[in-house]
């Protein structure tokens, strides 16, 4: 099968057309692993010695890891884990997040990422809608795990202390496997356990489990506009589509070494970084938080020369006084996504980082991460796109009626292809809803061109992007309207110069006292920390409506 044109001067391997997920007929990568368990064997095996995973003074080659993630892999085995079981993982950016993905795909077990931010709600949610038997979190977030009557199928809650490790390898101790007397524990689902202490004699005889290809993964929960997220069920298909489409469309290679400087948790950095760099030998190098003068720092200390992030955080480097002074000479290629980038950005990195090539990237969590990307070179003179669609990609632009629009015309982008996710997890509505003969609905406006270049215009399920975290406006709405005395609540995004949006909430509460304060402390204890009302506008008179009875936004927008 012909290459794309595109893509054509690219080292995109063979494809043909391939059934898959029942009724879906994609154009499939020929030469692919057949799942990540044997992708990684394989990395290992031909890169033993190679630097694997960075973070401050932990170092660790493809050879240390292999015996890490055998020993966790067995440990859990032996506490029960088994194969298809869902374990939810509930880890900031730091070693354990990427030991304990391992361990679980060696396992044969599903991993679900949750983000640090969410709340004990949300969490509680997500452990109890995919019936997961294990939770593993930091120690620091144990006042946000669920309780036991929140999450009846938990079976295990292990908790990753790194003070605690380091205090029992120092003094040559065994450690203990309670967790009780936590502070926060009293109370929790499941029996409390210390990570650490795990551990099994038969680790080194661990092997990798053999899964079919369309087995899941990975589960990563996506807002809802339902109030309610959704768990994608990313296969062993989908993702390593998703890495060969970055090994060829970004030419990674063997030496690349990646800073993660988004969420592990969320579909960028574990599958664009952490998994990318897996598929070929490189390096990943971890950032607990960003902070820009302590990120371009490790950027010239760690030779980095590869990232995918947000163009917020791409602003904040350029505002950095720390950027004028670093060596960043290896830094080639810098992915970006969630948000359009500024030209006046682009022209401010080019002049001071030649050896940068930009990319913009669009996708989601239901296309395992990308479906379209920029080629190299084509960044500025097409700085109104997010690219065009990947070789296994094919994305359509539909109207209201399920109906093809002409190049260059305005409607709902569907896409397909080997790595768009067979659906979400025990949610046979939410499938109907979202997918059509294998195409996923994406919910956002934009346009193709006749040379194939995809532009994204606007969120159709009323969307707002905080410096690329996606927050539903319903979700938030629902919260505030908790609060006594509320009556109406609208959420609308608020411009910001390097966010892109922040939060804003008009509220309607007859004979209430306007309390910015207490408002955002009761939104704070329900929802991630970016999806909270940064501002507030508290109306006297009930919110602007039409006709037919239908909220408009579109007038408080214009008043912000």
């Amino acid at each position: 099968m012909k290459r794309p044109e595109h893509w054509q001067a690219y080292p995109v391997p063979p494809m043909r057309a391939q059934a898959i997920f029942g009724d879906r007929v994609v154009r499939c990568f020929d030469n692919r692993p057949a799942h990540l368990p044997e992708m990684l064997a394989d990395t290992i095996a031909r890169h033993p010695l190679a630097e694997a995973l960075v973070c401050g003074d932990t170092r660790l080659t493809y050879a240390d890891l292999d015996r890490q993630v055998a020993h966790l892999g067995a440990g859990l085995a032996a506490l029960g884990v088994a194969v298809g079981d869902r374990v939810v993982v509930f880890i900031d950016n730091r070693p354990e997040f990427v030991l304990v993905l391992l361990a679980l795909l060696r396992l044969g077990a599903v991993a679900v990422p949750v983000g640090v931010r969410e709340q004990r709600p949300g969490l509680s949610y997500i452990v109890r809608q995919c019936a997961a038997v294990a939770l593993v979190a930091d120690a620091g977030l144990s006042d946000r795990l669920p309780r036991a009557s929140d999450a009846p199928a938990l079976r295990w809650t292990l908790l990753v202390d790194e003070q605690e490790a380091e205090q029992d390898a120092e003094q040559d101790v065994e450690p203990t496997s309670s967790a009780a007397g936590l502070a926060g524990t009293d109370g929790l689902a499941g029996q409390a356990l210390w990570l650490h202490a795990l551990g099994d004699s038969r680790a080194a005889a661990f092997a990798w489990h053999q899964p079919v290809e369309t087995d899941v993964a990975v589960i990563l929960y996506t807002s809802g506009t339902t109030g309610h997220p959704k768990g994608a069920m990313l296969t062993h298909l989908n993702i390593v589509h998703s890495l060969l489409h970055y090994q060829a469309c970004m030419r990674l290679q063997p030496d690349d070494r990646s800073a993660l400087a988004v969420p592990a948790s969320h579909v960028t950095g574990l599958v664009a970084v952490v998994l990318a760099m897996f598929r070929i030998g490189g390096c990943v190098v971890v950032l607990p938080g960003f902070k820009a003068d302590a990120f371009i720092a490790l950027m010239a200390r760690e030779r980095i020369t590869h990232t995918l992030m947000v163009p917020a955080m791409y602003t904040l480097c350029l505002m950095s006084p720390a950027l004028a002074g670093a060596d960043l000479s290896t830094w080639r290629v810098g992915g970006y996504g969630g948000a359009p980038m500024p030209a006046t950005s682009i022209d401010a990195l080019a002049a001071r980082l030649p050896a940068l090539t930009l990319l913009n990237a669009y996708g989601a969590t239901e296309t395992s991460s990308p479906a379209s990307l920029m080629p190299a070179g084509q960044t500025r003179s097409h700085a109104d796109s997010v690219g065009v669609a990947l070789p296994a990609a094919d994305i359509l632009v539909m109207d209201d009626d399920g109906r093809a629009v002409a190049p260059g015309e305005t409607g709902e982008l569907w896409i397909a292809g080997p790595m768009v996710v067979p659906g979400y997890w025990a949610n046979p509505e939410a499938n109907a809803a979202s997918f059509t003969a294998g195409y996923w609905h994406s919910g956002d406006l934009g346009s193709v061109d006749a040379q194939g270049y995809v532009r994204v215009y606007d969120r159709k399920k009323d969307m707002l992007n905080r410096g690329g975290f996606k927050i539903y406006s319903v979700e938030v709405e629902n919260t505030l309207m908790g609060w006594p005395g509320l009556v109406e609540a609208a959420i609308v995004g608020r411009p910001c110069p390097v966010l892109g949006e922040r939060v804003h909430a008009y509220v309607h509460a007859p004979g209430q006292p306007a309390d910015d304060a207490a408002l955002r402390q009761f939104c704070a204890a329900r929802l991630s920390d970016y999806k909270v009302p940064e501002t507030f506008t508290w109306c006297t008179e009930p919110l602007p409506r039409n006709a037919n009875g239908k909220l408009m936004k579109r007038l408080l927008r214009e008043q912000l």
